[in-house]
């Protein structure tokens, strides 16, 4: 690399940093200088890189890093579509969940280890990531882009039938038709979950769940197509799926065994439901 190079690629960065502290709508600036300082192509299979344009990968030579600090899909594993995710949806996310020093982070879907490094990041001082990657290929990339990383630990997974560590924010990074009901239970007090929820073909909505002391509170963040999370991906799980109207409504998550379907349910399933009332919120009942 040319001195030019380096230092369009340090502007690049610079650039990046602060396009990605805007899209997290978050006013912490820790988020801009991590994405800053963070190098994206030691995340990424070697040069020459493979960028997603409108409707097919471009090469870029390692003498072109800093086109890496754009919001584009680079690519992971072309051949099977597997990208390193969007980086203003993630900067969106991540600003959603709003990581703190100390906290503990469950991600699902490491991918490559980008953004669980990112998160890393956030947490210091004391904070822990457990990274769960279920593809044999990447939990082997991940584990070996994570290394540097002493707060994060690899596990090679199934994070849907895994005994989930407790956390403060669980961060997936897979469609799921619906969470398990022990992501739900594995959140901490106060805890945040952010995921791609698929309910359905032409439904994809980011959700953000917050255990509060009164239930599951969600809210939609916006939309998000991830590829399908191995073992929750599944429509026939759906006893009642929702039209997207009724997606965009719900407002809380409820585990069965807490209390049955009622008529505010938008979409159940066997373990939990999506409720359009807000929780501490009783709905009128027809008679009223």
């Amino acid at each position: 690399m040319t001195r030019s190079d380096d230092h369009r690629l340090t502007e690049a960065r610079s650039h990046y940093g602060r396009m990605m502290a805007e899209a997290s709508g978050s006013p912490d600036p820790r988020i801009g200088r991590v994405f800053e300082t963070l190098a994206r192509e030691d995340f990424l299979p070697p040069a020459p890189w493979r960028i997603l344009g409108a409707h097919r990968y471009e090469e870029v030579p390692a003498s072109d890093a800093a086109q890496l600090y754009r919001n584009v899909l680079v690519a992971i594993d072309a051949e099977r579509g597997i990208n390193n995710g969007e980086p203003f949806l993630h900067a969106q996310w991540i600003g959603a969940v709003a990581p703190q020093p100390g906290e503990s982070v469950v991600h699902v879907g490491a991918g490559g280890g980008y953004y669980t490094a990112a998160l890393a990041l956030l947490i210091e001082p004391g904070g822990f990531v457990v990274a769960y990657e279920i593809d044999p290929q990447l939990a082997v990339m991940a584990g070996r882009n994570l290394a540097p990383y002493a707060n994060v630990s690899l596990r090679g997974a199934d994070a849907v039938t895994a005994a989930l560590d407790e956390a403060d924010i669980l961060y997936v990074n897979a469609g799921v038709v619906a969470p398990p009901l022990a992501w739900l239970r594995a959140l901490k007090p106060g805890g945040r979950m952010i995921f791609p929820w698929r309910p359905a073909r032409e439904i994809g909505l980011t959700v953000l769940v917050t255990r509060a002391p009164g239930g599951y509170v969600m809210r939609i963040v916006g939309g998000s197509w991830f590829i399908p999370c191995v073992g929750a991906s599944d429509a026939r799980l759906c006893l009642k799926t929702p039209m997207p109207r009724d997606a965009q409504s719900a407002r809380s998550i409820v585990p069965a065994a807490d209390r049955a379907p009622d008529e505010t349910a938008v979409a159940i399933y066997p373990e939990i439901w999506f409720s359009s009332a807000a929780i501490g919120v009783v709905e009128p009942t027809s008679d009223n």
